[in-house]
């Protein structure tokens, strides 16, 4: 048609705006470990059965928040250092000094963590001692609380999806303390355990 004035389709550059990252590492030397470290949880479980609460329903979580400082995880921890060491030197903040707080999520059946954050930290993380079959997922909830609202939904550009983590044992998560997380319910007569963990600036 002489005079047309129809355009083409334009040609679109995509450009992914606010990436959210997230570390993992399977830890194999750990391997021999792990019976001991399961062992030394249901060894504090029984010496201290009320569990100390915050977002964990249907287990058992410990009140002391430092159990990496324990002498039988000490290999755990100078990996757990290491990692996030490094995941916030990724993070523009090379060289800060800061400590760990460290404590056990344990899930009998039914088990699970309601919607949380980790305020006030410098990164949080998992590393998990026991993922026997049923064992609920981790899970992220996107960091964007527009998308959340948004009409389009799953995996796509621009739509809203949580990310679901299958967890195993032998296996490190590091992530941004706002990042919102949840565990889905735990579906297993073995339990489900984790040490969680902080890292925080140095206490004045």
């Amino acid at each position: 048609i002489v005079g047309d004035k129809t355009m083409a389709a334009p040609v679109l550059q995509s450009y992914d705006l606010f990436p959210t990252r997230i570390w993992q590492a399977r830890l194999p030397a750990s391997r021999a470990h792990l019976d001991g470290w399961v062992a030394e949880v249901l060894r504090l479980r029984a010496a201290s059965p009320k569990p100390a609460g915050r977002t964990n329903r249907g287990g058992w979580n410990s009140e002391d928040m430092a159990i990496l400082e324990r002498p039988l995880f000490a290999p755990l921890r100078e990996t757990v250092r290491a990692g996030c060491a490094n995941a916030l030197h990724e993070m523009g903040v090379a060289g800060v000094s800061f400590e760990l707080q460290s404590w056990v999520n344990l899930h009998d059946r039914g088990g699970f963590n309601f919607l949380h954050v980790h305020e006030g930290c410098l990164l949080s993380g998992s590393f998990y001692l026991k993922v026997p079959p049923g064992s609920g997922r981790f899970v992220f909830r996107d960091p964007r609380p527009g998308v959340i609202h948004g009409y389009v939904k799953g995996a796509v550009p621009n739509g809203y999806s949580d990310i679901q983590l299958t967890p195993e044992a032998g296996l490190l998560v590091l992530f941004p303390c706002w990042m919102e997380h949840f565990v889905e319910p735990h579906d297993s007569d073995e339990p489900r355990i984790v040490i969680a963990f902080n890292a925080v600036l140095p206490q004045a």
